[in-house]
C-alpha cells in the first residue's frame, strides 16, 4: 500500500508524486491502493497527484483505489467531476 503524507499541497506535490511513482515501480500487485487517511492539510494538488498515480497504475495494467480519502477531498473531487476516478478501497 502506498501512503500519502499529512500535508499535500502544491509545494509537496512533485516530491509526493515521485515517491508514489517509485512505490508503483517496486510493486507487482494487480491493484494499487493509496492510503490517504493521514492527509490533514491539502489542496487540489492532492487530487492531481492521485489522478496521476491512477493513470500510471492503469498504464501498468493495475486496478486503483484510495483508502481513507478525507471527506473534504472527496467533496472537491465531486466538484471537479473526478470522484468516480478515485474509488474507495475496501
Amino acid at each position: 500500500m502506498l501512503v500519502l503524507p499529512p500535508k499535500l499541497t502544491h509545494d509537496e506535490a512533485p516530491a509526493c508524486l515521485y515517491m508514489l511513482q517509485q512505490g508503483l515501480a517496486g510493486k507487482t500487485d494487480t491493484s494499487t491502493v493509496v492510503d490517504a487517511s493521514a492527509l490533514a492539510q491539502f489542496d487540489s494538488s492532492a487530487l492531481a497527484v492521485l489522478l496521476e498515480c491512477r493513470r500510471e497504475s492503469s498504464a501498468l495494467g493495475r486496478g486503483f483505489a484510495v483508502k481513507g480519502l478525507p471527506p473534504r477531498l472527496r467533496e472537491l473531487a465531486s466538484l471537479y467531476g473526478v470522484a468516480g476516478l478515485l474509488p474507495a478501497a475496501p
